[in-house]
């Protein structure tokens, strides 16, 4: 059996025409209920133990012959057995076939019974008599007891995968546990030593199933033991802290969780070399035994069950506070009794360490707390100085892919990534991506909104013990989204300005180089030859009247013809008619050009009042392009113009009662127009179909009020 095999692993059998099978596909009976009975039955005999031995604690006498062979409560041992039970339970309750669970089902079992055994010691052993099965018991508490320590660096080794790590540490593994058993074995063949000096009742033998060994060799063997279970805990401990730095994906995952528990195991055994404290023994072997498989517990049922990154910096930071504040005691203690030469008292000693403790608390909690919290989660502990930072450096970063950039490595050292990558996207189909590290192989993106619509994405980490957001965590990611969607937007404005002045640019020598031909090619050679016939009829004024006359008139229509090119080009550059009618009567004279033949149109409007002249000529165009469509394509019997005037703008709305446009209809060259000239004065064309049928256009365009001429003096 692996005594770890991964729960996702696990998936139907293999089957079809390429089975390498001569049987037939017959019906295999499950095992579950075989494994569901075993596991219940397991748990319910170590919850057993657990009550047998709170029973028999509670009717020990301790001071009696029981109690010192076997020193101490049992039922914090018989506990441990509970609570592993318990998470085994859990565990099997999902996946009977999880071998884990089974592992730790066993482990807790071997607890309880150990726990059992010490109170069946303390309370059957009298002064003259002692209940059955005493040598059996005393067997299992001093001498089998010794692998525990064995089992649980064990699984510590083997977890999440049921296999030793590869190379090196697979030989320091296995030596660990080889070393460990060994020594156990030695133990459980040795006689006892130091025993207490209490007489047994005559039918208890304290060295039941051992071998006559030599006195020295025993105390050898009692201190191979506790080496080689230091050593083999210690290489499990390296091995978890080893197997999660080389682990990916849900594995890591896992291994997280591990990992927090060994951090926490060194700090207690930590702890413990310094600090003598009555009981502590007990409680630091509950915590050293009960916490990785709590750990490991939950890293099987739910690894993103509660925030482990917050969990391990926490369990960081109080166990460097305690050490600091414990080797301040020391120092303090030691300085003070050096100079006062042993005359503190026990009341002075307790109000120093207090003192001391009360004094380096409060400092040392905040910056040890900020350093871990650093290293561990970046800067995201401090949201203020991160959005204000980033605000900082767009401010000194010149706009495009350097404002992304900086975004990116914002995002990254506040949340501590590897990898942060910031795409933005132009409104010519043009993608600006900002990269921070290497991609791994999986990837969650987090949308950059501006005014409600997506401009862009931050992509971050699918997996890892930073990419886990708590709601603040969010909240600080929605702030450094928001100064990335300003800067976006700002990238964006930025080269539809650029584009904006190039178009502009283009647009007037175009226009330049059309109106220079139309003049030189045009107008100039025809001015010429009005010249020239002019000329040529003064000459013949008094010799030839009559062809005088004839030149005159053909010079008439020629000056007639450039007027009309004249004419022309002034309507190119401003339709005359605002100039003559201004915006409503050139809308009406349009209209009614229009409606000769077509349908009828009407044009109101109200208080539009004077209007810059680059708006007045905007709407006239607008409202030309869509009168157009209307007489062209809208088969409509009535049409109405309507200007408006408010505070933010001018409102300008061509309604028709024709067939309206389907939805799949694209936009053509008139609606393109329309909205360009909307949009180069920042205004904006919306096209819709009104339920009562017909089409709507309507054009919003902002008019900024005019500025007061200044008068200026004429000089005297």
């Amino acid at each position: 059996m692996n005594p770890a095999r991964d729960i996702d692993t696990a998936g139907p059998a293999h089957s079809g025409p390429d089975r390498r099978s001569n049987v037939h596909n017959v019906p295999v009976p499950s095992r579950r209920p075989v494994r569901v009975v075993a596991a219940t039955l397991l748990v319910a005999a170590s919850l057993a133990c657990l009550g047998a031995t709170i029973w028999l604690d509670l009717h020990t006498d301790p001071h009696g012959v029981g109690a010192s062979y076997a020193p101490g409560w049992a039922w914090s041992y018989a506990l441990i057995g509970a609570l592993q039970a318990t998470m085994a339970a859990l565990i099997l309750a999902r996946d009977p076939r999880q071998g884990f669970g089974w592992g730790l089902a066993w482990l807790g079992l071997f607890w309880a019974t150990d726990g059992l055994a010490q109170a069946y010691v303390r309370y059957g052993i009298g002064p003259r008599d002692a209940l059955p099965g005493m040598s059996f018991a005393l067997w299992n508490l001093n001498r089998l007891g010794s692998f525990l320590p064995m089992a649980g660096a064990l699984l510590l080794l083997l977890f999440p995968t049921g296999r030793f790590l590869p190379g090196r540490w697979r030989i320091a593994g296995w030596a660990g546990m080889v070393s460990m058993g060994t020594a156990n074995t030695l133990l459980v063949l040795a006689p006892a030593r130091d025993l207490p000096d209490v007489a047994l009742p005559p039918d208890v033998d304290v060295d039941a199933w051992t071998l006559p060994l030599p006195a020295g060799l025993v105390d050898m063997v009692i201190g191979l033991v506790g080496v080689t279970s230091l050593g083999g805990v210690l290489i499990a401990m390296a091995s978890v802290v080893v197997r999660y730095r080389r682990s990916r994906g849900r594995e890591r995952d896992r291994m997280r969780w591990l990992l927090w528990s060994v951090v926490a195991m060194a700090a207690l055994i930590g702890l413990s070399v310094g600090l003598e404290v009555p009981g502590g023994g007990d409680v630091e072997i509950f915590l050293i035994m009960v916490l990785p498989s709590v750990a490991m517990t939950i890293a099987v049922l739910d690894p993103e069950l509660v925030s482990i990154e917050s969990l391990l910096a926490r369990t960081l930071v109080y166990a460097a506070l305690a050490a600091v504040i414990l080797l301040a005691d020391l120092v303090v203690l030691t300085a003070l009794t050096g100079v006062l030469d042993d005359r503190l008292s026990q009341r002075q000693l307790v109000l120093v360490v207090l003192l001391v403790s009360v004094l380096l608390y409060g400092p040392l909690r905040q910056r040890l707390g900020r350093a871990v919290q650093r290293v561990m989660l970046g800067t995201r502990t401090d949201p203020f100085d991160v959005v204000a930072g980033l605000a900082s450096t767009l401010e000194r970063t010149d706009e495009g892919p350097e404002q992304l950039a900086a975004v990116a490595s914002a995002v990254a050292s506040a949340f501590r990534v590897r990898y942060v990558a910031v795409e933005v996207d132009r409104g010519s189909g043009e993608r600006l991506v900002a990269t921070h590290g290497r991609a791994p192989e999986q990837t969650r993106a987090v949308p950059i909104v501006y005014r409600g619509s997506d401009v862009g994405r931050i992509v971050l980490p699918a997996r890892g013990v930073r990419s886990r957001l708590s709601r603040r965590d969010d909240q600080l990611l929605a702030d450094l989204v928001r100064q990335a969607a300003i800067a976006a937007r700002t990238s964006e404005l930025a080269g539809e300005l650029q584009a904006s002045r190039e178009r502009l640019v283009t647009a007037r020598e175009e226009e330049r180089r059309r109106m220079r031909r139309d003049l030189h090619d045009g107008l100039g050679p025809a001015l010429s030859g009005v010249v020239f016939r002019l000329e040529s009829a003064r000459l013949l004024v008094e010799r030839d009247p009559a062809t005088a006359i004839k030149q005159i008139t053909l010079t008439s229509a020629e000056v007639q013809a450039v007027v009309a090119d004249v004419r022309r080009l002034v309507h190119d550059l401003r339709p005359p008619a605002l100039d003559d009618l201004g915006l409503v009567g050139a809308l009406d004279q349009l209209a009614a050009g229009l409606a000769r033949g077509g349908p009828a149109i009407e044009v109101g409007s109200e208080g539009v009042g004077a209007l810059p002249a680059a708006v007045e000529v905007a709407v006239y165009r607008i409202v030309a392009e869509a009168l157009t469509n209307v007489v062209r394509h809208a088969n409509a019997t009535h049409a109405r113009v309507a200007l408006s005037r408010a505070e933010d703008g001018l409102t300008v709305e061509v309604l028709d009662d024709g067939a309206g446009m389907p939805a799949e209809t694209t936009a053509g060259v008139g609606l393109h127009s329309m909205r360009e000239r909307a949009a180069e004065l920042g205004g904006r064309v919306e096209l819709s179909c009104p339920a009562d049928g017909g089409t709507l256009v309507r054009a919003c365009l902002p008019v900024l009020p005019a500025r007061p001429v200044q008068p200026t003096e004429e000089p005297a």
